[in-house]
């Protein structure tokens, strides 16, 4: 696990990501973090990588019966911040030097889809995301596709993406690069779990931090239905070769930070149409109009 911090420190020096400055990629993001006192514990909560686990795990620590969590209905993150206030800076700062930190990866591509299937695909009624893929179908899906299914193909949402990503909005965050939203470059973690080898990465990180018999390395909403690469390959077959590469484009410092490659996805992907245009590099054709406001912070 060593290797992954090394690697991190050479990738972040690597693209100036280290230094400080005004812009949020070159100061600590706090607002993520949640801080547990007791266990000396510090955590980003990244979205879509074991985020329901360890929020559940979170939750626990902070005194909620295990009972109660099982029947609340109330959105995990929202009982947490009752009890783990958003760190400033210099809250956060004094907390990592007595504390084991942590952060849990996950293959850019791999995260993205799983967002897209449990926030867009499956998104619940009368709730922001499915606002969102209303909208995204509107403004994406083509004339001589406009019957078809009610929430966006996975191709229509990476378009918006990119269009997003293209005109500097802020992105989700359930697919917001983790670069951006934890600034590990600003800030030490003194571990790297992926979500790869989770089961084996948490069970040294619960006996490094003393947590042995107080959580339990459960790995909860791991997936829906098949086999999870045969998905993942399955949706990633249906984008072209350009969707791929400007999706490595806005993801390029997780691939390089933690130590991921688009290579296998560049290579199922179809051929770009003739004479069709890159997203990534076209002119602005649309106001979206997104109520941002409504974008609830969890879940």
């Amino acid at each position: 696990m060593m290797m992954r911090n090394l690697h991190l420190t050479e990738r972040c020096t690597f693209f100036g990501l280290d230094q400080k400055g005004n812009d949020s990629l070159h100061k600590p993001n706090s607002w993520e973090y949640l801080i547990n006192k007791k266990y000396h514990l510090v955590w980003c909560n990244v979205f879509k990588a074991a985020s329901t686990s360890w929020m559940y795990n979170f939750n626990l620590m902070a005194g909620y019966p295990e009972q109660f969590l099982q029947k609340s209905q109330m959105v995990p993150l929202s009982l947490a911040r009752k009890k783990y206030p958003r760190p400033s800076v210099k809250e956060l700062n004094e907390a990592l030097n007595i504390s084991t930190s942590f952060l849990i990866t996950r293959h850019p591509f791999e995260r993205l889809l799983s967002a897209y299937r449990d926030k867009l695909q499956y998104a619940l009624p009368h709730t922001f995301h499915q606002k969102l893929g209303n909208m995204i179908v509107r403004k994406f899906r083509k004339p001589a596709k406009k019957v078809g299914t009610r929430w966006p193909t996975f191709s229509e949402f990476v378009e918006f993406l990119l269009f997003e990503a293209a005109h500097d909005a802020d992105l989700d965050m359930h697919w917001q690069p983790i670069t951006n939203f934890c600034t590990p470059c600003q800030v030490h973690f003194d571990l790297i779990l992926k979500f790869e080898t989770l089961d084996e990465d948490q069970r040294y990180l619960i006996e490094k931090a003393s947590l042995t018999g107080i959580i339990k390395p459960e790995h909860r909403n791991s997936g829906k239905g098949k086999n999870t690469n045969e998905i993942l390959m399955s949706f990633y077959a249906q984008l072209t070769k350009s969707q791929v590469k400007g999706l490595y484009n806005v993801f390029r410092h997780d691939f390089e930070l933690f130590d991921y490659s688009p290579d296998e996805f560049i290579k199922i992907a179809r051929e770009d149409e003739e004479n069709g245009v890159n997203s990534v590099n076209a002119e602005p054709r649309i106001e979206l109009n997104i109520d941002r406001s409504k974008l609830l912070p969890f879940s």
